[in-house]
Order: C-alpha cells, then structure tokens, then sequence
C-alpha cells in the first residue's frame, strides 16, 4: 500500500451517541476510484453495517452513532480501479469527550443521491443514502409511484445503497430514500432518467442496380432522444434535389444513372453518441444475359395441368420479354398469359402444346434469347386401390396398389403408416413390398394390434404424384381389465369389481375371475355368482371361499377372438373366521408302549383351519361302552395324542374320533374308526436256540418258535443278536427276522472265529427275554491257491479235463473236491460239475463257444477260480489244449470275462 500521510491529521472529538462524518481528503489521482476506510491497523478494515457506511461517491466514512467501541485512528484507502494500486491517507484520530453523552435525535441525511441523474440503456446504477441519528436509523426504499420494485433490483451495504443492473426505459422515475428511527423520520428524493445512444435497427448494405431504375435504400436506428440522420456519398455531404430525397433516415434516388455509384455513408446521432453505416452503390448497365440464369432445359407436365415458363435474364435496366412456340409468335389468350416477371403461363395443357418455347429479352443494350422444351405427358391413375379391411392378430393381409401412368415417366411407390414413412429394412418381419414394376402392393405378415390405423399409398413421378388410403382395423384378444378391487369380502364370498380395459377391436363377451393364495399351485379359477359374467358387467361375487385365508383376485377379459392378458392383481386380503367345517382324515393309530393308547390323523391343512386359536378334540371310548373321553389337542400341527393309563388292557379295540375347533366355535368330528390299544410285549423266550458253522463267513442260527395267542397282537418277528469271542455282548450285532421264521443265515463273519448268539421275539410293544446263549465257530477258509495247469481234450462232443491238485495250507480248510463251471460264451446260464477228483468229463454240444472253471472246494467255502479255458466250436475230432496257450490262441474278450465272473458270483 502507497501511503501518502505525512502527519497525523487533526482528531475529530465527538460525545457517545453523536454521529460523525470522516473526511477522505483530495484524492491523488483522478479516475475510477473505490474506497475503503482502515480501523488503526491495516489490514483491520471497517465493517459496514446499519451504522457504519462508506460512500463510494465521496469517500468519506459515515458513523450513524459512535459507541466507545469506535475510538482509534481511521485512514481512507483510494483505489483506481484502473491501476488497482491503493493509496492510504493519512490517519485521522477519533476520540470521546468527556462532557456528556448524546441525547436521542431523528435521523439527519448525511449521503444522497443527485435530484436528477440521467442513465444510460443497459448500464448498472447505483443510488447511496444513509443518515447520522439516535438511535441507529433504518433505511428503506421506494418509487414514488408505488409501482414494486422488479426482482432484479437488489439492496446493499444494510440497505444503503439501491443496484438497478441492466438500466432500462422501465426503470426511470422517481425514487425515495426514507430514513427512520423512534425520534423522526427523513427522506431523499431524485430522479432516474433514461437515455439511450443510437444503435442499428437497419444499417445499408451494398447494392447493384440497373442505370434508371430507382434506388431506396432505408436506414433506421434507435435511441433516445430520437436520433437524426444525414448521408455522405464518398465522405462528402449528400446534397439533397429533385431526384435525392432524404425521409426519416431512408434514402430514394430516382432515374439512376452510372454516375451515382459511389460508397455512401448513413450518420444516425443523439446527444449522447454518433453511429454510423457504409455501403457501396453499383449502378449498372447491360445487354440481357442467360449465362447466369438459363432457362430449364425441359418441363414435364400432365394433361390438364398448368405450367409456368420462367424468362429471368441478367439485364440492367430490366429486358422486355415476348415469346414464341416454334416459330409461332405467342399472343395472350384464355390459356396463354405474359407474366409481368416476363414468364409464360399455358393452363389446362394439352397434348398439342408440347414442343419449343423461347424467350426474346431485349434491352437499350441488346437482346438475348432462351428456349425450355415442354413434354406433355398422360396423368397417372391408381387402378387398384387399398381398401379398408378387417382382420385378426396373426392374419397375413396385402395392401393393394396398382396404377396406370405414361411409359416416358418413371415411378416410385412409397407408403406410410399413420403419417410416418414406412421402414421395409426395419419392418422386414412384419412389412414387405410386392408386385411388379407397376404395382407396390404391400404384404403385412403375422399382422399384430400394433398395426392398426390409417395406411397411404403414394405414387410419385417427375410430373406428378397420386395417393390412396385405408384403414386397417386389427382385432385381438382383449387387453387385460383395470382398477380390480374387493368391495366386500365375508368369510367365504368376495365382491370384485373393475373397469373394463381396452377391447381391441372386438367387444368383450366375458369375464372370469381368477383367484391365488399361498397354498395355491398358481392362480386359480374361482366360483362366481352370476357363474357366466358377460362383458357388460363389471362387477361380481366370488363364492366358496376358505374363510381365514389371504387371497388375491385378477380378472381376465374374453371376446371372440380368445382370452386376454389377466388384469395386475388386487391387494391381498383375509377373507373372515369361520367355525371350521373339514375334520381331520385318515383317523387311526395303534402300537405304542404298554398301557397305551396311541391316536393318529393328518393334520387338518391352514387353508382348511377357518381361523384362529384352531386345535383337535381327540374322543375315544372303549368298544361296546357310551360314554366317551375327550380331551384337547392344541397344535394344529399335531398329527398323533397317545393316552396312557395302566388300566389299559392289551390289544383293547376303542372307537375313536377327533373333531376340530379354533375361535369360533366347534367343528364336526370324523367318522368313528376302531383302534387297538398297545400289545403286551412277548413275555417267553424262544427254545431250542442252536447255532451251525456254514463257512468261513456264515453261520445257521435255529430255534423253536414261542407260543403266541392272536388276542395278544401280531408277533412282528425275532431278533437275534451275535458277537465273537473278541467283543462284549453289550456291544454285539443284531439281525431281524420275520415273525413266521425260525432261523437265519448270518453271513460276514471272520473266519475261524467262535461267534456267540442268542434270540429273542418282539412285537410293537417292545422285545421279549433272550433265549440262552449259543455258539459256533466259523470254517477256515478256503484255499488261496487255484487249480493249476488244467488240460483238456476234446473227441467229438466228450471233453475231458484234468488239473494240478490243490493242497490247503495249515490256515486253509481241506479240500472236499471241486467244482467244474462251464456254459457258451452266447448264454448267461452256468453249468455245475462236482467231482471228488483231479479230472472231470463233460459231454457238450460243440455248436458254440465254452467258457469253463475250475475250483476248490471246502467246508470252509469254494476256493479261487482256475484261470478260464476257452474250447471253441471248431475244436477238430482230436483236439487239444492247456488253458493258457488256448487262451492266446483264441482271444476272449475282457468283457466276456466279466460276465463270466458275474454270473459264477449269482449262482454260488
């Protein structure tokens, strides 16, 4: 900051309360100045509020009413808006005297804007008022015409200074400043002007005109006051005679000639600005010229028709024009008219008036001429138009549009749909054009709703253009019905109502109503009343509903053409409780523990509950007696009540029922059915329990079954229960059998191993004593080794076979003899020979392949199979063989192994 103080400056002494005016001082630069004022320390600026203000018209800084607060030294700060370099004054100290404070006083305007300022057009002005006074004043503005202030109008610095942007006419008049406090009020008034310096409405533009012709040439501006004009041709002032005349601005030159051409000026001035336009003026004189504008070559035109021949030379002064067809001179006549432009016109043409025309333009200058061929073809007809049709969605229909024109013409069909040109690339699956060259038929396959309205045929050629309408009206199914509401709804009805939705283009014969709820597979047709509601109606009763269940309704819309899309459902809602009307079904039961009674049924599904607090009343009695239990079931999920009581006999028929209750009351009970109280479990153990080694994995388990009366139940079987000598019984195996049985195989077991068992009887109630305990011990196994190098021998059907001998080791049962499997290699079914010996002879019918075996066999179990021998069916007279060297000869498939293997497992 440049600071200009030399000295302090004299302190200004002023009591609390009183108002003060600080002085800027001479500013040092003239100019765009802004100024701020600095409280003792730069950079502590005043703050402007309601009583503090900084004129930016004279500089100064204005306190409405000084508070002890205000004490200090205050420097103004000039700032050219120009430079924006601040220049700081020097300080000027304000302090407080001590004789008293200041009374109340009304305001005292201290700042006020001119009596009379004129504005420009456009410019932002603003008006600065504020007053000294006790208490602060509050400052407030208004036009004395009491007209509002527009928005744009905005109030500052704590309304001390009014903004008017962008000034216009509108805003001038007479503003008031009113300036109030408790003790008085004062107000400052002055007046807005407006002006506005010239500004273009319509500057000159350079222009070309023939020698003699006349030139006007207008030249406005606005502005206010009212601007007025002069001209100037090439910078000298126009001089104003006979043929130049100056009105409102606007320039007129008759009778042209070349001398006038020259750069003219238009000068439009108020008092407060200067404008100005230049143009040039070319005054031209030529002979008549077609090079720049010729005439067309041909015309095409139609029978009938009328057609106008243009004749528009280059010619300065404008030419005269006449005409001839041929080398016939053309008069006005009823269908010949001269144009003023110098066109032709010939109406209502006919096949005669084809042929030359030209066009002689003359001028002071000379003469030119041009010459249009004129082709007078037949109109164009449309022979076969589309007519209105009717169809259904799906239908394939064809537009037809067919037409007779002139061959010398070519011609183009277009079409549009509902005032939109049809797209056959876009529209390819549905719209297609067919025909010949004179025909633009158009296909519509699989026509939908979407294609119903208004189609056009347009037939164009380069003379004219004929078009044909139709309407297409396409019926469909009906859209889906709207608003669906429940009106009313009780505990098995509900009273639906809706509007009807659009018909397209076939009316609506019925509606079906359609019902879901969350045990529902899908939506449903639902029971109306009337049953058929026909497309009149909008309103229905759905009858034989669940009560106490949430449902949702929709309607669907049929006409002749099928059904329609379903309405949007309706809100859910919960038809009424109901005293419940379905008991429960399968009612039945038995088995259980001693002493009981065990009760069952299926559970009543929630759909069929009616309500709430819903639960089972279970009645039973014994048979032949009349009064019965009951007692309540409270889950509706139960499906089972078991009634224990030790006076309960065994086996004891009951009549039992179970009806069904919830809030509303009692329902009906189901069908009384006969159920069985618990069996007595069996109280003897079963006899002459015995157990035999079968194998190495299998032992036979027997004994004599227990005696059983059909008044105690239904003996369902025995258990037996088996361990080996490693195990606790606590822990051992159980198998069941059926109740007529009275033995069984107990296969898996280890081999050489004791197995200890014992067998006990049960029934629904529960499981008998164990007999005593038997034992066992399973066979060794069978050998490990199979039989080696088997030979065989084959003469006409004997076959003769021999092998190695099997030995068992310590740990392996004896072996007991052997076991011979054969069969075809086409047949499933195996063949067994058994033989104490080392040789076997089988007698086979050698039409087909033989697979044959070989094993061991023990107490223990037959032991492992040979390897298979293959003896084929074109084994000669004398044949012979080992099973490996036979087995590469003759190659058996893998798979015929498998089977082999598999059919040896199910037949042992």
């Amino acid at each position: 900051v440049e600071s200009s103080r030399t000295r302090m400056r004299s302190a200004v002494s002023v009591r609390e309360g009183q108002g003060v005016v600080l002085l800027c001082g001479t500013p040092p630069r003239a100019g765009d100045l802004s100024f701020a004022w600095i409280f003792n320390e730069y950079p502590s600026f005043v703050q402007e509020d309601s009583r503090r203000f900084v004129s930016q018209e004279t500089g100064h800084l204005y306190i409405a009413k000084v508070e002890p607060s205000d004490v200090g030294n205050y420097s103004c700060v000039v700032t050219s808006r120009a430079s924006r370099s601040p220049v700081l004054g020097s300080p000027t100290p304000l302090v407080l005297r001590t004789d008293g404070v200041m009374g109340e006083y009304e305001p005292k305007i201290e700042v006020q804007f001119p009596e009379t300022l004129a504005a420009a057009k456009g410019s932002t002005v603003k008006l600065e008022c504020f007053a000294l006074g006790n208490p602060v004043p509050q400052i407030n503005w208004r036009r004395t015409d009491g007209l509002p202030f527009p928005s744009k109008i905005k109030l500052r610095k704590s309304n001390g200074m009014i903004e008017i942007p962008n000034f216009q006419q509108e805003d001038a008049g007479l503003y008031e400043c009113i300036t109030e406090n408790s003790r008085g009020k004062n107000i400052a008034r002055g007046r807005l002007t407006y002006y506005a310096k010239p500004h273009w409405v319509q500057p000159i533009k350079d222009v070309e005109v023939a020698v003699e012709d006349t030139l006007f040439w207008d030249c406005r501006a606005s502005g206010k006051p009212k601007p007025s004009y002069r001209w100037l041709k090439n910078g000298e002032q126009l001089a104003i005679e006979g043929r130049i005349q100056i009105e409102n601005g606007a320039l007129t030159i008759s009778n042209l000639n070349l001398t006038d051409s020259g750069r003219y000026q238009c000068i439009a001035e108020n008092k407060h600005g200067v404008i100005s336009s230049s143009a040039e003026l070319r005054v031209v004189a030529s002979a008549p010229d077609f090079s720049k504008s010729p005439m067309k070559r041909l015309i095409q035109v139609q029978i009938g028709s009328t057609v106008d021949f243009e004749c528009k030379p280059k010619a300065f002064p404008k030419a005269k024009c006449s005409w001839k067809k041929g080398g016939e001179q053309l008069q006005e006549s009823e269908r010949i008219r001269l144009l003023k432009d110098g066109g032709l016109r010939v109406a209502n043409v006919t096949k005669g008036d084809a042929g030359t025309y030209t066009c002689l333009a003359t001028n002071q200058f000379g003469t030119a001429r041009g010459s249009t061929s004129l082709v007078v073809t037949e109109p164009t007809r449309i022979t076969l138009a589309p007519s209105n049709m009717d169809v259904t969605v799906g239908e394939s229909v064809v537009l037809p549009c067919q037409v007779q024109h002139d061959p010398l013409l070519d011609i183009s069909f277009t079409w549009y749909f509902n005032g939109s040109l049809t797209d056959f690339q876009r529209d390819a699956s549905h719209f297609e054009k067919v025909g010949g060259s004179a025909s633009g038929d158009l296909m519509i396959r699989n026509i939908q709703l979407k294609h119903s309205g208004k189609y056009v045929c347009m037939v164009k050629t380069e003379v004219d253009s004929v078009a044909s309408a139709a309407d297409l009206i396409v019926r469909g199914s009906p859209g889906p019905p709207e608003h669906v509401r429940v009106d009313e709804i009780t505990d098995t009805t509900a009273q639906i109502s809706w509007q009807e939705g659009t018909d397209n283009h076939s009316p609506v014969t019925t509606y079906t109503i359609q019902a879901r709820t969350p045990f529902s597979v899908g939506w449903q047709r639902a029971t109306t009343v009337p049953d058929v509601i026909d497309g009149r109606t909008f309103t229905s009763t759905v009858v034989d509903l669940n009560p106490w269940v949430e449902y949702e309704f929709r309607v669907v819309a049929t006409n002749k053409i099928g059904g329609g899309e379903p309405s949007l459902p309706s809100e859910k809602v919960r038809t009424e409780e109901a005293v419940p009307e379905i008991p429960p079904s399968e009612v039945s039961g038995g088995g259980g523990s001693r002493s009981e009674l065990v009760i069952t049924w299926d559970p009543v599904p929630e759909e069929l509950q009616n309500g709430e607090g819903f639960g089972y009343v279970v009645a039973f009695r014994p048979s032949g007696t009349s009064t019965w239990i009951q007692t309540v079931v409270t889950s509706p999920d139960t499906p089972r009540y078991v009634f224990r009581n030790e006076s309960i006999l065994p086996f004891s028929p009951y009549e039992v029922k179970v009806g069904v209750y919830n809030n509303k009351g009692e329902g009906p009970f189901s069908a009384v059915a006969t159920v069985f109280s618990a069996e007595e479990e069996p109280s003897t153990a079963p006899s002459g329990v015995s157990a035999t080694s079968l194998s190495s994995s299998a032992i036979q388990v027997s004994w004599t079954a227990i005696p059983w009366k059909m008044s105690n139940g239904r003996l369902l079987g025995y258990e037996v229960r088996y361990w080996n000598k490693g195990q606790k019984e606590e822990s051992s195996n159980r198998v069941k059998a059926a109740g007529n049985e009275t033995s069984i195989k107990i296969t898996g077991l280890r081999s050489n191993l004791d197995y200890y068992t014992a067998v006990r009887a049960y029934n629904s109630a529960g499981a008998g004593p164990f007999s005593a305990t038997v034992n066992a011990t399973t066979k060794k196994p069978p050998p490990s080794q199979p039989p080696g190098n088997v030979v065989w021998n084959v003469t006409d059907s004997r076959v003769v076979l021999s092998w190695e001998e099997v030995r068992a080791m310590d740990n392996e049962s004896e072996v007991t003899g052997y076991k011979v499997l054969y069969r075809t290699s086409s047949q499933g079914g195996v063949e067994v020979l058994t033989t104490a010996s080392t040789t076997a002879e089988l007698w086979l019918q050698l039409q087909d392949d033989y697979l044959i075996e070989v094993r061991a066999t023990t107490e223990g179990g037959d032991g492992s199979s040979s390897q298979q021998i293959l003896i084929p069916r074109l084994a000669s007279m004398d044949a012979r063989g080992s099973g490996p060297s036979v087995l590469s000869i003759f190659s058996v498939s893998s798979f015929l192994a498998t089977i082999f293997s598999l059919t040896l497992s199910s037949v042992l």
